[in-house]
Parts: structure tokens; C-alpha cells; sequence
């Protein structure tokens, strides 16, 4: 019995060896399904399948083609060559070697070309500001230096191109290209003042000084900001080969102050017409006076008391002293005549300007006058420049506003001067148009204040 219960068992051992190799996962998928159903006990499953090392092989052989085909062994050498590029700003006491150094460029042939190379000298070598791109290789020896910069206003850029030619020396070209107009988008928070709101959202201040003056009618700059204010600012960049030169005009912006929100929008219905700034609802954002006769500055003392600093007395101070450098262009507040323009006691040089309603405005201690007694003059002209003149101690404005003679608060007098008229009927559908545009990259850009905060 013993025998043929051996027998029968190698029998069927025989026949799972064959089902095992005829059907593996068939018998695998059948143990696993008799082991999951049988009791509640753990159990590890393995494969009843063959052993890999028994599966058959096939070998695939494919040809590539070489990247190095018809090319000669000095050609191969520079398949891995690298271009290195790095961008600068010319600095005054820059000489050849330490503008090459903070580009990356260790290359004697080429400060020598730099220091010898009159268009270098006359262009490049001691000036500042102008941008600078380099493209050097692995060897960190100079392949090309382009400096530009634009010198005036005539909507063109200067680019100075300097190049190592086939056998290793250097050429240098002057070339004339016109500026490119993009547009920039800005946000930012206030903390303590707009300038470090602006520094801190990298846009320039020039940008800085356009939005003060946009929003200066209902914004006062110098009291009026709060912590946490916030505003965005879309204007337009004056680019040479994508690199910016200067800022241009600011096109829209919208700022929020003390719970307030204020916005702006500048239209210019034909490119001969004159343009100006309005709301989005279409409503002119001048008004008869500006609130300050320079552009937007730090200003040393408000409508208040002061102590004198030539009579040592207490005294009223009823106007307002705008400090800022001697030189600095004055400008009428609002359409007048000039009533006087010369000297007078302690106000040195001094110029009054009689506009409507019996208003008066007053400038003084200006270094020079540009306009005669009697003089019409219109908002925002030149009328002198900052001086100290008179009884002053530092170069400053001091400026005055009168109302029938009695001295008003200035900046109060501006904030309740009449607005402009509303955009024209006959423009409006071409002004909304704008405004939708205009309205739609505000927002933009106040979305990406919002995630920058929230990062």
C-alpha cells in the first residue's frame, strides 16, 4: 500500500509540475483565492510561477547613429563648450578690469582693447548707469559686451557693441536703435512712507512721484497714509533690446487709503489730443489747484507754529515750507497772472500769482525768476526755482496760499478746489474700452500683492 500511495503521489506531483509550466497564474490565482477564504489566520502568498532565471531570453540588437559622424577630433572638443552671461550696471570710478571682474571676465586681451578703444573710452569707461550684458566662455574669456543706454528724450537708445573676432582681437561698434514701449505692472503696502512701499516693490521713483501727483487731490501724502494702506500701478517701461531704460508715463493705478479706495485711469483720445486722468467712472481727476507747487518731496514743516529761525520767536507759520535742493523747479499751482515777481524783505526773491475768486498764492526764497509781474501763466508752469533767499536758513520753498488776503491752509484749499469736467459723451465708449483694460491689470496685479502676502 505503502508503494502505491508513492506511486500516486509522485503521479500528481507530476501533473502540477506540468499545469504549474502550461498555466502559472491560473494555479497561482487559485491557492491565493483557497488561502484568502480559508479561517481568519495571516498568510503570505508567493508566487507558484516558474523561477525567472528559467524563462527564455531574446537579445535585441538596434543600431544609432553617432553624433560625431564626419565630425574631425578637433571638432569634438568644443561639443561641450559653455556661453557664460551676466548682466551689470557701469559705476563712475569703473576701470577695465573691475567692470570685466564683476561680470565674470578674467580676459587681459580684453581690458587691454578696453582701456585703448577711444568709442570704450568715450562711451563706456567712467560713465554710470548705463546696462551692461556680457557673454563670456567656459573659459570665462569675453566673447561680446553690449552697453546701452538712452541719452535723451528722442525715443531712441545708444548700444555700444564690443566683439572678439575669428583670430582673437577685439572691434567695438556704436549702433542707434529706437526704444521699445512695454508695460510694467506694480503693488505694494504701505509700512512707513510711499517711497519705501515703492523701494521695498522694486518700482522706480520716478513711478512713485507720478502716483502722489495722480492722487494728490484726494490723497494727502504727507498726513494722510495709514499702515496697511496698499495700492497697484500699471505704467509703462521705455526698453532697449528688453532691458529697461526709464520708466514712462503712469497708464493706471489705484490706491487704497484709510478704508478709501481711489483710481485712476490716464486717456488720450487721439495721439495729437491732450491727454489726462480720470476715474474708471469717467471723472476728471484735476482740479483747479495742485497741491504743491514742486513735484512730490519730503517736506520740513506743515501749516502749523514754529519757532523762527532768524527772529527766535514764536509765530504763526501760515503756509508751508517744501525742502528740497536749490535749483529745483517751482511751478504755479493754477491759471493766474503774476502780481509781483522780484524781491521783497524776507521772502528774498518772491513771486505772487493772482488766480480766480480772489485767490492769491505766494512763492518765496526762489534762487531765480522765470516769469515778469503782470505775466499770464497756466497750472503746472515754471515760475523760478528753489533757492534760500531772503531770511532763510537752508534752501528751501516757502509757499502761501491767501484768500482775500487772509493765509489759508494750502493743502486744505487744493483738496477742496473745483474738479475738471467728466470725460465727453462722444468719447466715452473709447474711454470704457480703455478703463475695461485698464481695470482688468489692476486687478492682476493686486491678486499677486494678495499672494505674496499670503506666502
Amino acid at each position: 500500500m505503502t508503494n502505491g500511495l508513492n506511486n500516486a503521489g509522485a503521479a500528481f506531483l507530476t501533473s502540477l509540475k506540468q499545469s504549474l509550466h502550461k498555466h502559472p497564474k491560473r494555479v497561482s490565482a487559485a491557492v491565493a483565492a483557497v488561502l484568502l477564504t480559508g479561517g481568519g489566520g495571516a498568510f503570505a502568498v508567493a508566487s507558484l510561477g516558474p523561477d525567472a532565471s528559467d524563462l527564455p531570453m531574446v537579445t535585441l540588437t538596434e543600431s544609432v547613429p553617432s553624433l560625431a559622424t564626419d565630425l574631425e577630433l578637433a571638432d569634438l572638443s568644443e561639443l561641450n563648450a559653455l556661453a557664460l552671461y551676466r548682466s551689470d550696471v557701469t559705476r563712475s570710478n569703473d576701470n577695465p578690469e573691475a567692470m570685466l571682474q564683476r561680470l565674470g571676465i578674467a580676459d587681459p586681451a580684453a581690458s587691454a582693447f578696453l582701456r585703448a578703444d577711444a568709442l570704450s573710452q568715450q562711451n563706456l569707461l567712467g560713465r554710470t548707469g548705463r546696462v551692461l550684458s556680457a557673454e563670456a566662455d567656459s573659459e570665462h574669456r569675453l566673447s561680446r559686451l553690449t552697453a546701452r543706454w538712452a541719452p535723451d528724450d528722442s525715443g531712441n537708445f545708444k548700444r555700444l557693441v564690443i566683439e572678439r573676432q575669428a583670430d582673437g582681437s577685439f572691434s567695438s561698434q556704436l549702433q542707434t536703435a529706437e526704444l521699445a514701449i512695454g508695460n510694467r505692472l506694480g503693488s505694494g503696502v504701505i509700512t512707513s512712507s510711499l517711497f519705501a512701499a515703492t523701494d521695498a516693490a522694486n518700482i522706480p521713483d520716478a513711478v512713485a512721484v507720478q502716483v502722489a501727483e495722480i492722487f494728490s487731490g484726494n490723497i494727502d501724502f504727507r498726513r494722510a497714509l495709514r499702515k496697511g494702506d496698499h495700492f497697484s500701478v500699471v505704467y509703462e517701461t521705455l526698453e532697449a533690446d528688453g532691458e529697461p531704460m526709464r520708466t514712462g508715463r503712469v497708464l493706471s493705478a489705484e490706491f487704497h487709503n484709510n478704508g478709501k479706495t481711489f483710481n485712476a485711469v490716464w486717456f488720450q483720445d487721439k495721439p495729437e489730443a491732450k491727454g489726462a486722468y480720470y476715474t474708471l467712472d469717467g471723472n476728471s481727476m484735476n482740479r483747479a489747484y495742485l497741491t504743491s507747487p514742486v513735484a512730490y518731496t519730503r517736506v520740513s514743516s506743515g501749516f502749523k507754529m514754529r519757532f523762527h529761525p532768524i527772529q527766535k520767536t514764536w509765530r504763526a507759520h501760515l503756509g508751508t515750507d517744501l525742502a528740497a535742493p536749490s535749483g529745483t523747479p517751482v511751478r504755479t499751482i493754477g491759471d493766474g497772472t503774476v502780481s509781483f515777481a522780484g524781491v521783497q524783505n524776507g521772502y528774498g526773491n518772491v513771486v505772487y500769482v493772482k488766480h480766480a475768486n480772489q485767490h492769491e498764492t505766494v512763492y518765496a526764497h526762489l534762487s531765480r525768476i522765470d516769469v515778469r509781474q503782470g505775466q499770464a501763466i497756466s497750472q503746472g508752469q515754471t515760475i523760478g526755482a528753489v533757492g534760500q533767499t531772503g531770511w532763510a536758513t537752508g534752501p528751501h520753498l516757502h509757499f502761501e496760499f491767501r484768500v482775500k488776503g487772509q493765509q489759508q491752509d494750502p493743502m486744505a484749499m487744493a483738496l477742496r478746489s473745483e474738479a475738471a469736467a467728466p470725460i465727453a459723451a462722444a468719447q466715452r465708449k473709447d474711454f470704457e474700452r480703455v478703463a475695461g483694460q485698464m481695470r482688468m491689470q489692476l486687478d492682476y496685479a493686486q491678486q499677486t500683492l494678495q499672494t505674496a502676502q499670503v506666502d
